[in-house]
């Protein structure tokens, strides 16, 4: 996971940018970074958020740098931005998502003659893979179009050259990026980033999404189309589901809207009976709002989240620490809890280790009398091939329960697939039993489809069909 910004000015842009990359925290806990262009060229600040947030890790950085352009970024696996000397002449350049065959790339380049400076975690850092595919291009746009030809995954990227912003959305839009404008009409400003959310508190107001493969050129004058937008557009659906922030918006579908319409079919197809619905914070709270209007069943808060201290417990990159910040962010309200029976709504089940060992045991020990979990999405049968998220099958609750069932991982997962068919409905209640909650059900993948609003063939449903 990880997220971009950049803003071009004709004023000084670094506190645009220290807040703008500030407001993608929620996207990686790792890696953040700032590079900016001023009068004596680049300079760029990289750091580790794994202990500290972001604005007082970068806090001096944001006090010395002064320069009209700038990029940032947050990620899980690479430190960025990168500072490059190419034939182009310098630039900074950012980069979020996966290159799966990075192996082979890296061994093209170094049979090119290419060399690798930047290591992260041990390997060669992919923002450096993506800046060396860009250098085998006649240009920038061409070199951005040749390496994301090059690369399997998904990369978005924005590159920083003395001119401007050129801004690249992976081939397929999997990811968004979009654009917005200054509101004040008399600063030419435009800034560019994967959460629009990140727009209004800023001063600026949305002006277009750059559709899948396209690759603008941004400048304080205007944005200048380089290539158009691809005739294929395969979405993340999970962008909606957990990974946007609630008041972001991705090609103009709002994610709080999609999670109150995921909640509300939820609830159209049960009949479970309940004193209260809830939603595990934050990312499951707009489901459950969804499902409780439409079910008339109240909505209430059993567990509460000490924001000020803990981020997502997802993203962090070891389960030791994902176990830890599950453990301490959220508290239970136990006179809420104590001789209920209540319906918990969560964005996904994944692991299912947090939401077994952490949040449903608190429920227990506080006096639930029925727990009923609901995701609002489909099983999770596939790890993601697009994102730096889920990497391994055997994670994944439902693989889990298919070995525990089967007593090995299957040559093939298709009546598992099937919902109509006995293997799902025991592979269901394998989960149910594992988590200990009363009742298991899932949201379907006809329903989360119509929650978002796009067409089915404009979605990446890899995670739950794995194609």
């Amino acid at each position: 996971m990880g997220g971009i910004f950049g803003v071009v000015s004709q004023e000084n842009c670094v506190q645009t940018l220290f807040y703008g990359t500030d407001y993608h925290s929620h996207l990686g806990t790792e890696n953040g970074g700032m590079a900016v262009l001023g009068a004596k060229g680049f300079h760029n600040a990289i750091h580790s958020i794994s202990q500290a947030q972001f604005k007082s890790r970068f806090i001096d950085d944001y006090r010395k740098m002064e320069g009209c352009f700038g990029i940032g970024a947050i990620d899980d696996e690479s430190p960025q931005p990168l500072i490059i000397r190419s034939k182009f002449g310098a630039y900074a350049v950012v980069a979020s998502g996966l290159i799966s065959n990075k192996d082979k790339l890296i061994s093209e380049l170094l049979n090119e003659g290419v060399s690798f400076s930047e290591m992260a975690g041990g390997g060669i850092n992919n923002v450096e893979i993506v800046a060396r595919l860009i250098n085998r291009g006649d240009n920038i746009v061409e070199g951005i179009a040749s390496m994301r030809g090059a690369i399997e995954g998904s990369i978005c990227a924005l590159v920083l050259t003395r001119n401007g912003i050129y801004a690249a959305r992976d081939k397929f839009g999997r990811f968004a990026l979009a654009v917005g404008k200054k509101k004040d009409r008399n600063e030419k400003s435009y800034v560019v980033a994967t959460e629009a959310s990140s727009f209004e508190n800023l001063g600026y107001e949305l002006v277009q999404f750059l559709g899948p493969g396209e690759i603008s050129f941004i400048s304080p004058e205007g944005i200048r189309q380089m290539k158009p937008e691809g005739s294929e557009k395969k979405i993340c659906s999970f962008l909606w589901i957990y990974t946007g922030y609630p008041s972001s918006t991705y090609d103009g579908i709002g994610v709080e809207r999609t999670r109150e319409r995921c909640g509300s079919y939820l609830a159209k197809r049960d009949n479970v009976a309940a004193d209260f619905v809830s939603g595990i914070p934050d990312s499951g709270v707009g489901h459950a709002i969804g499902y409780a209007m439409e079910s008339g069943i109240p909505f209430r808060r059993p567990l509460v989240k000490y924001t000020p201290g803990y981020g997502r417990s997802y993203t962090p990159p070891t389960q030791e620490i994902r176990d830890l910040v599950a453990t301490m962010k959220l508290s239970a309200v136990h006179d809420v809890i104590n001789g209920n029976r209540m319906i918990i709504c969560d964005d996904s089940i994944v692991r299912g280790t947090q939401l077994k060992n952490y949040t449903i045991k608190k429920l227990w020990d506080n006096g639930a009398r029925e727990i009923h979990i609901r995701p609002a999405c489909p099983p999770l049968m596939f790890p993601c091939i697009y994102a730096s998220s889920t990497r391994s099958s055997t994670e994944l609750a439902c693989r889990k329960a298919i070995r525990a069932l089967e007593g090995k991982e299957p040559d093939n997962l298709e009546e598992y697939l099937d919902r109509s068919g006995a293997k799902h409905a025991r592979m269901i209640e394998w989960i149910r039993c594992d988590l200990n909650v009363t009742s298991l059900k899932y949201l379907e993948i006809e329903d989360m489809i119509a929650a978002i609003g796009l067409p089915e063939d404009q979605l990446c449903l890899h995670c739950w069909q794995g194609k």
